[in-house]
This record gives C-alpha cells, sequence and structure tokens, in this order.
C-alpha cells in the first residue's frame, strides 16, 4: 500500500536534527544538536500556565488579548500600525503559521525564494503547497547577500521570498542594506515576503532587529511570523502567529481552524504573561546568551575551529571545520558522537545544491556545504562545561581534536 503515499510524501524523511537529538539521548552525549534550551523557563511563565490549567482554560480558545499585545509591540518596536482584531492570527507555533501563510498564498507552480542554507522546515512547507523553492546562496563565510544572485532568481513564476532574520543557521542578521535589496525587489517584481523572526529578541553587540515590513511599500507584502518559542524558552508550548493584511490574515485563519482549530489554550492565556514581559526581560536575554555564545566560540576555536565572524542573532554557532581537518561534516559529527559524546548539526543540513542557478556552482562552492557545523548555545552553563571537558579530553598534543 506504500503506492498511496503522496508524491510530496513519498519525498520526506525524518529531520536530521532531530534523529540526532534522539542519538544523543540513547549515547548520553551532551546535545549542541537541536535548538532547544536544557535550562527552565522563566517561573512566572510557568505560574501563569498552572494557573491557567486550574482556572479550567482547556477547550478550543481564541485569547484576543494576545493580538492586542501583539499590535502594541509591533508599534513599539517598529513604528508599524495593525488592527489587532483583522491582521493577526494566533497559531500552534511559528511553524504552523509559516505553514498556514504558504497554503494561503502558494499555487501550483509559483516559485518561493529562500537563502541558503536554510531552515529545513520552509522548503517542506512550500512543496506541500505544491510549490516550487529556489535556493540563492548567501556568501560565506560573512553569509552576504549578492544582488545578482538574487536579481537572477527572479522569473515570472517567482510568488514570494522566505527572509529568516535574525538567521539560522548562521547567526546573521540582515543588514539595512541588504533589507533594502530585498524589498527593492519585492515592490519591482510585485511579490511578498514571508518572514521568520522568532530570533528578534536575541542579537548581540549592538545589533537590533528590523523587519522587513517597515521599508516603504512593505507592509502590505509582508506576512510576519513569530512565536514566544525562543524568547521565551518554551518550544513545546506552540504559541506562534502571523501578522499580515487583513485579507491574508483571513485566509490564514481558516486554514489554522480548519487544521488544528486553535493553539493550546492554557498557554495562551500564559502568552499574556510574556507579552506583558518588560524591556529589561528581553535586555536580559541578551545579556545572558552572550557570555554562552562567547564561551562556546573560543572552545570551537581554542580546538580548531574556524569563525569568520560571531553570529549577531539566534542561539547557534556556525563553525567552519578546522583547515586540517580531511573529514566531511557528516563523518566529523559522527566522530564526534563516538568518540567526545557531543552532538552537533551536519552544515549540509543546511545546504541545497539548487542554490541559485546551477550553472553559477563552482566546485569551491559546492564543497563548503561539506564544511560547517552547526552548535547551539542555548543551553545551560552544566551543559556547555560538560561539552567543554569531553572535547578538551580529545585535545591532542598540537592542540586539535584526535577525531582528524
Amino acid at each position: 500500500m506504500e503506492q498511496k503515499l503522496s508524491s510530496v510524501a513519498k519525498t520526506l524523511t525524518s529531520s536530521p536534527i532531530q534523529q540526532l537529538s534522539y542519538l544523543a539521548e540513547r549515547r548520553n552525549a551532551v546535545n549542541l544538536a537541536e535548538g532547544f534550551p536544557d535550562f527552565p523557563a522563566p517561573s512566572y511563565l510557568k505560574d501563569a500556565a498552572i494557573s491557567a490549567i486550574r482556572s479550567d482554560f482547556n477547550q478550543y480558545r481564541h485569547v484576543q488579548a494576545i493580538c492586542d499585545y501583539l499590535a502594541y509591540q509591533l508599534k513599539q518596536m517598529h513604528g508599524l500600525d495593525v488592527d489587532p482584531l483583522t491582521d493577526i492570527v494566533v497559531c500552534c507555533g511559528q511553524s504552523e503559521a509559516f505553514a498556514a501563510a504558504m497554503f494561503a498564498i502558494i499555487n501550483h507552480g509559483d516559485e518561493v525564494i529562500l537563502f541558503d542554507p536554510s531552515y529545513e522546515t520552509y522548503e517542506t512547507c512550500i512543496r506541500l503547497a505544491g510549490g516550487v523553492p529556489v535556493y540563492v546562496a548567501l556568501d560565506p563565510p560573512y553569509w552576504s547577500l549578492d544582488p545578482n544572485k538574487l536579481a537572477k532568481s527572479f522569473t515570472a513564476r517567482t510568488k514570494a521570498i522566505v527572509l529568516n532574520s535574525p538567521h539560522n543557521p548562521t547567526g546573521k542578521v540582515f543588514t539595512k542594506d541588504e533589507l533594502e535589496i530585498i524589498a527593492g525587489a519585492c515592490r519591482t517584481w510585485d511579490i511578498l515576503v514571508v518572514t521568520d523572526e522568532v530570533y528578534e529578541h536575541i542579537t548581540f553587540d549592538g545589533e537590533r532587529h528590523t523587519s522587513v515590513a517597515t521599508f516603504p511599500g512593505m507592509q502590505k507584502r509582508t506576512i510576519i511570523t513569530s512565536s514566544l518559542s525562543k524568547s521565551f524558552s518554551v518550544t513545546g508550548w506552540r504559541i506562534g502567529w502571523a501578522i499580515c493584511p487583513a485579507y491574508f490574515a483571513s485566509a490564514i485563519r481558516n486554514i489554522h481552524v480548519k487544521i488544528t482549530d486553535s493553539a493550546p489554550a492554557p498557554f495562551q492565556e500564559a502568552a499574556l504573561t510574556a507579552l506583558r514581559s518588560s524591556p529589561e526581560y528581553f535586555d536580559a536575554l541578551r545579556q545572558a546568551y552572550k557570555p554562552k555564545r562567547d564561551y562556546l566560540a573560543q572552545l570551537l576555536t581554542k580546538v580548531g575551529f574556524q569563525v569568520s565572524v560571531m553570529p549577531k542573532g539566534s542561539f547557534f554557532l556556525f563553525m567552519e571545520l578546522p583547515r586540517t581537518c580531511t573529514l566531511s561534516d557528516v563523518d566529523f559529527v559522527e566522530e564526534l558522537i563516538k568518540q567526545a559524546g557531543v552532538v552537533a548539526v551536519p552544515g549540509c543540513v543546511f545546504f541545497h545544491t539548487n542554490s541559485s542557478k546551477l550553472e553559477d556552482l563552482s566546485l569551491t562552492a559546492i564543497s563548503y556545504h561539506r564544511r560547517y557545523i552547526r552548535f547551539a548555545f542555548c543551553k545551560s552553563e552544566e551543559t556547555l562545561a560538560a561539552a567543554s571537558q569531553k572535547l578538551t579530553e580529545l585535545i591532542d598534543g598540537s592542540g586539535g581534536l584526535k577525531l582528524f
């Protein structure tokens, strides 16, 4: 009966990141692979969720006050005016918001531009909606956007661009010049942008997140998706949202209701407490993550990894393998698990061989797809110290790892 599967379903496989996390559990390895915190969520949020459950907020529910607070935040952060009654949809995490956005705007054969490397979920949602992903490679080691590559990616079938900033896996924060290039292309080609802004509050070294929706003519053509998950260390609560013009929001809301009906009711109530957090909470969040970033970067540099630029956002380090390492990223991660008991993600999970135009890809460009490893630093001090100890034990006489 396997032949009854849809053509898209046949192409889907288990997430390599989740598989590595399962392997970490079986081997009792230190998990620096998956992007979720292993330290407690804020106590006041947990108390709010418990209170909501005890108050019997356990049925299908839409908490309009979430939309009210999001509209207020958007005005405060970005100066954007949105109608909380019509322009915001609460979903089961950013993932559902993004998927529903794709289902709302994509017709069969529509092309959607993504920047490579790219988080794996985007392509799946585009394909499930009947769309065609078109990849534009960001240029290492700074992962900068080449305007010429972007210009070559447009066709008469281009419907939208996916923009993730701060960026997973690289930690890049798109510059205002790059955002203007993207905005200009969208205006010229009359296309949409669907953003993933889940790391909006996790930025470093003076950087601050800017939404492309703030650029002239862009609010009407931008669908913003985000969530509580990363900013409040509650990735399992599944509270996210889409913010966009009412005609898009109405379609996304209808799709959301048909698929999941509502986001988890008690966690919607707790989300109100989260959204009422003061600006000092987000300052403290950045201040807490920065030393974790610096600690892990220093450790990895010490054992030979190459870092050309520190991540300005998110909670990932995308590190190039040591120059003396002849292993591929996959082989390196396998040996890292076996010999050091530490799990990370091979960079090839995020790269795509059809980036931009195939003829534009040199052998050098293709080779770097196997030269990067993603490490998550959204971990407790104890977890990072355990990783340090395990890696330090494998340092050879020359100061490098004994894996290669």
